[in-house]
């Protein structure tokens, strides 16, 4: 009998715990395993009390048989998504399968978290605001009158944004792909800033006030330096979008020289936080979530490049 009414009260107890609000989320891309992503959302999710899946939908895995990502999005829609984040090679191909994308996804021609909402599918840019947050954070008080950044691809057009709206007064757009850089350039063609691509070559005798790095170079698959060490100098501050290693070989040449210096790891963290907020609709913790970021070893790193 006492255990009997001992169950009858623990069931009572279960009965009367409020329920944990269920999200159920996931990241879309091609040889994703190692994200750091899935960490940061549930530890931030679990800390707000929520009952939080993040699932890595990796279309690596099922080779030529993978859906599309028109046929991915339908079906996170219909199994109860409340959105999904967007990795290489889907951020631009996801664009044209979207009820609506906002202003800044729509300025930096990609997309890198969808939101369900009422039935519809709403794209976002979450890197454009993480590089911008972290930039305003760590490099507070940095001079910007003139920055060149190394690459035009989807990162590197979200971090032009994000310069862009930093304040930047001129921004020499670098690319091994001259017409991806000049393409770049030319969408701030009205804007107040002076956008402009260049040559390699073409920057040699120039000082800047700040370099920014947005290709794969540096990173531990595509070692080394995106651009002649011989152009760095010591007033001239180096940020990089590589988080894998945060000490890129570019990084520990410019700590080297005095110069102050900003890694990947905020871009990553703050475009975690803005989409762990639109997913939820919840204020995000960056702080926390830059803990469990830092948590990772280097068995867990992630293996995606930017772009």
């Amino acid at each position: 009998m006492p255990l009997v009414h001992s169950a009858s009260v623990e069931l009572n107890r279960t009965a009367s715990r409020p329920a944990l609000r269920s999200v159920l989320v996931g990241l879309v891309g091609e040889n994703i395993q190692r994200s750091r992503t899935p960490r940061m959302h549930m530890a931030e999710g679990g800390r707000q009390g929520l009952h939080y899946t993040y699932t890595l939908i990796d279309t690596a895995h099922r080779g030529a048989g993978a859906p599309s990502i028109g046929d991915i999005l339908s079906c996170a829609k219909l199994f109860g998504f409340a959105g999904l984040n967007v990795t290489y090679p889907f951020k631009q191909a996801i664009m044209t399968h979207l009820d609506d994308v906002d202003d800044g996804a729509a300025r930096v021609g990609a997309v890198n978290t969808v939101v369900f909402r009422d039935g519809r599918a709403i794209g976002y840019n979450t890197d454009l605001w993480g590089f911008a947050q972290a930039f305003r954070f760590e490099m507070a008080g940095a001079p910007n009158r003139s920055v060149l950044q190394l690459g035009a691809g989807g990162a590197g057009s979200a971090v032009a944004n994000a310069l862009v709206e930093c304040g930047v007064s001129e921004l020499v757009i670098a690319d091994i792909d001259q017409g991806r850089a000049e393409q770049l350039a030319g969408r701030f063609a009205s804007g107040e800033t002076h956008v402009r691509a260049a040559r390699h070559g073409d920057f040699a005798d120039m000082v800047f006030d700040g370099i920014v790095n947005t290709t794969p170079v540096g990173m531990d698959k595509s070692p080394g330096l995106p651009i002649d060490p011989d152009l760095l100098r010591r007033q001239t501050w180096v940020a990089d979008i590589v988080y894998f290693p945060l000490e890129t070989a570019l990084l520990a040449k410019a700590r080297a020289l005095g110069c102050r210096t900003m890694s990947g790891a905020g871009m990553a963290v703050f475009q975690a936080v803005k989409a762990f907020e639109l997913f939820t609709g919840l204020p995000a913790d960056a702080d926390a979530m830059r803990v469990t970021f830092e948590s990772f070893g280097t068995e867990n790193s992630p293996v995606s490049q930017p772009g």
